[in-house]
């Protein structure tokens, strides 16, 4: 049987989402007993058309179906396109219909984060759309408690909804301890109740 693990899929253009998703990771493997497994989604052209999708020979894998299938929980990540998630994520979750048709992702968690250029940029409206498409999929959303004291706290990114952060017009700003900080936890938040829903399921 294959270990437990949670996906952390996401798309990014410049490398700030990239770099949340690493974060993300580290919090879902601080948890015992479940690990990350970091995958992401090719471009697509300007007519959508996707862009070949053979595993590139280096740099981050591209999710697969069955990745997404048979993982135990999922954070998702996109930069902000006019306050929704990038078209290449959109598209790779319009592709998942047999999914949703087995039930495959039902009654897993499910959490997601963000980075725009700007302060408001759009952040929240691109996390809660971002999470429609995973509760169609009857998945159980998770966001950020205030008992992560980064919420009251941020002067950039961090929201209740998701993780998310602010790059700056060019990408040049890198994310501080706090937005980091509530990227970990949200991973460590999604690991730690997909151990919890396996175990239930186990009684």
């Amino acid at each position: 049987m294959t270990n437990p693990y949670i996906l952390v899929l996401y798309y990014s253009r410049h490398g700030a989402t990239a770099a949340m998703a690493s974060q993300v990771a580290r919090g879902v493997d601080s948890i015992s007993g479940i690990s990350a497994r970091l995958r992401t989604v090719p471009a697509v052209s300007a007519g959508f058309d996707r862009v070949p999708d053979e595993q590139p020979e280096e740099g981050p894998i591209y999710c697969e179906s069955e990745d997404l299938a048979n993982c135990s929980g999922l954070v998702m990540g996109s930069p902000t396109r006019f306050g929704n998630m990038a078209a290449p994520l959109k598209y790779f979750l319009d592709g998942t219909s047999d999914l949703w048709m087995s039930g495959a992702l039902i009654d897993k968690p499910a959490a997601v984060f963000t980075s725009t250029a700007s302060l408001h940029g759009g952040q929240e409206s691109t996390l809660l759309s971002m999470s429609l498409p995973l509760i169609h999929h009857g998945m159980v959303f998770v966001g950020i408690p205030y008992s992560e004291s980064g919420l009251t706290s941020t002067i950039a990114g961090g929201t209740p909804y998701g993780a998310s952060h602010v790059s700056g017009q060019r990408g040049e700003r890198r994310a501080d301890e706090t937005e980091n900080a509530l990227c970990q936890a949200l991973g460590r938040r999604v690991a730690a109740m997909a151990l919890k829903l396996h175990a239930e399921e186990c009684r």
